[in-house]
């Protein structure tokens, strides 16, 4: 894998962020996160401004990847590419868009869930792709399934995990990394919880850690 993709296998976990309050919230979000041995961040543009959340992480963690969830339109790409974003994620797998990313020159995971997008990501040469939703698509047992024909991808669960079934989904050798909103609840974002986000972040990292002992 390359380097990013190396360095978001290393953390395990990616915490999927829907940010109301970007100004307000993104500084101590940030270091709430590296406190807690995570520092990535997908921040999904399910909520307004998930660029300016991704300059302030930047900004606040420079040791930080901060990259874009929810990604369906090339205008939001350039957004992120001009705060200096890491990466960008889409829900699902538009070849215009991985296209557009590919020769803008910043990372893409694409959603997919089936063999038909599976050889879509390989004709892109794509080394790591998301998939979502996953409990609802069939989740660790698809995965499997799916690694058979295509050994050569590494998965990025998302949609369905928490720390109950962390664990089950990270000791499979296919997955690089599992993502996750459990550590980022609009409840203990909006209250500024910061240390209940860092201790669910520690408690993440342990888990993927004795997973991969």
């Amino acid at each position: 894998m390359n380097a990013l993709n190396e360095k978001i296998s290393r953390i395990g976990v990616v915490p999927v962020i829907k940010l109301n309050h970007p100004e307000r919230d993104a500084a101590g979000l940030a270091k709430a996160l590296c406190a807690g041995g995570v520092p990535v961040a997908e921040v999904t543009f399910r909520a307004e401004g998930a660029d300016k959340a991704i300059k302030i992480m930047k900004e606040t963690c420079p040791e930080m990847l901060a990259g874009a969830g929810t990604v369906t339109t090339t205008e939001q790409i350039d957004k992120v590419i001009a705060v200096g974003g890491d990466f960008v994620v889409s829900p699902g797998f538009d070849p215009e868009l991985v296209e557009y990313a590919q020769k803008k020159g910043i990372p893409v995971y694409p959603g997919c869930t089936t063999a038909s997008e599976y050889h879509q990501a390989l004709k892109f040469g794509l080394e790591l792709i998301k998939f979502f939703p996953a409990e609802q698509s069939g989740g660790l047992a698809k995965i499997k399934a799916l690694a058979a024909p295509f050994s050569m991808f590494k998965v990025m669960p998302t949609g369905g995990i928490s720390l109950k079934n962390l664990k089950e989904y990270i000791s499979c050798p296919v997955i690089a990394a599992c993502g996750g909103s459990y550590m980022v609840t609009a409840d203990l974002i909006d209250n500024n919880k910061w240390d209940e986000i860092t201790e669910l972040c520690k408690k993440s990292r342990e888990i993927v850690e004795e997973a991969r002992r």
